[in-house]
């Protein structure tokens, strides 16, 4: 009997637990306040935007491509020329 009682306790607090975090997420008030939260926050974040300083691109023209030259300067060997200067 004592048993049943205890589980019973449990299971009421845990869905009056539920109920009462439920009820304040949905209510208007938690939703104007997370509507306001995020609102400043996107302000502070635009705000923060505008005083950053830029910094000028110093990586215009930066890669060098070489010349081909390295099918002029290869040696063409032929597999079996190879096997004959043994």
């Amino acid at each position: 009997m004592k048993k049943e009682i205890k589980y019973f306790f449990y299971v009421v607090t845990i869905f009056s637990f539920l109920i009462f975090v439920g009820s304040y997420y949905f209510s208007d008030k938690n939703i104007k306040n997370s509507y306001r939260a995020n609102k400043s926050f996107e302000n502070k974040v635009i705000k923060y935007d505008f005083n950053l300083n830029l910094l000028e691109s110093d990586t215009v023209n930066i890669i060098e491509y070489p010349e081909n030259n390295e099918k002029i300067n290869k040696k063409k060997y032929k597999f079996w020329e190879l096997l004959d200067n043994d």
